[in-house]
């Protein structure tokens, strides 16, 4: 195929709309401060990251015939993504993710990605009928996937053979969706990556750093997981091995997307054939260059 695109980002594409202030906040708080608004969702934040190492993602998501809609794919193509395989629907609204950040750190987020939701299966329609591959010729590049799409849908992921020769990269884009992930956590083929509460939420347990709660991970039967603990550590756990990294101390600026850029970075890294400890090395650097506010 011409132009084949070297990964498939699947799951949230939508506008992020961000705001940030460098005074402290708690409940009730009007403060002032900047607030944006941004391509964002986890499958676009992973894959114009990607871009950013030289790969060609395709994202494979919904967005509506709206105005949102309409700029939200000009600007994904004007940054080099393939939106030719991603589905508009003119009954859907445009999804949308709203969230307030002060000096660095999340305060409260509200993520609208009903649309994703309602639109299930027919995202994937591409890997099915010939466009991107099909039943008798499985995808098998590596798709990065992320949890805001519905526990059914992805379930039926795990058990696809659609999926059966692809190498499985998973988020499960915030706390509040990590059970999701359930059905793709013992998958063969599957590297889940999350944050240390996040692994908590899937095994049940409370883990005291990130280190526990690879352990808890694999014991509960992935195959191999990368899970973050903010500035303190990051860990890529398999049943053999584990290897751990230290990020370089920063200045926080900004979070949302940062569990992004990392999941991105070391996807990248990967699949230009670095070791495993290279790759986790440059994926801690390129999350702190993110949360530091530098350009990545």
């Amino acid at each position: 195929m011409e132009h084949r695109p070297d990964i498939l980002c699947i799951g949230a594409v939508l506008w992020d709309i961000i705001g940030r202030s460098d005074a402290p906040m708690v409940l009730g708080n009007d403060k002032p401060g900047q607030i944006t608004r941004v391509p964002g969702g986890v499958a676009l934040n992973i894959a114009m990251t990607l871009t950013r190492f030289g790969l060609r993602p395709a994202l494979l998501s919904v967005v509506g015939e709206d105005a949102d809609g309409q700029q939200l794919r000009a600007a994904c193509a004007e940054m080099g993504l393939d939106v030719a395989h991603m589905l508009v629907d003119p009954s859907l609204p445009t999804d949308r993710y709203m969230a307030i950040e002060a000096q660095g750190a999340l305060i409260a987020a509200i993520a609208h990605a009903h649309s994703l939701e309602k639109a299930g299966a027919r995202i994937l329609a591409p890997l099915a009928d010939g466009r991107l591959a099909g039943e008798d010729a499985p995808w098998a590049g590596p798709v990065a996937l992320d949890g805001n799409l519905t526990e059914a849908l992805l379930h039926d992921i795990a058990e696809s053979p659609l999926f059966a020769e692809a190498d499985l990269r998973i988020a499960p884009a915030s706390p509040g969706k990590a059970l999701r992930l359930r059905p793709l956590l013992s998958h063969p083929r599957a590297t889940i990556y999350v944050n240390r509460e996040e692994a908590g939420l899937l095994t049940d347990s409370h883990p005291a750093n990130a280190a526990a709660a690879a352990a808890a991970l694999i014991e509960a039967g992935a195959r191999r997981v990368l899970v973050t603990e903010g500035a303190q550590m990051a860990i890529d756990a398999c049943a053999e091995t584990s290897l751990s990294a230290v990020p370089p101390a920063v200045e926080a600026r900004r979070i949302t997307g940062a569990g992004d850029t990392f999941m991105a970075a070391h996807i990248a890294a990967e699949v230009a054939g670095k070791s495993r400890e290279d790759a986790l090395n440059a994926a801690v650097e390129a999350a702190a260059t993110y949360v530091s506010g530098d350009t990545l």
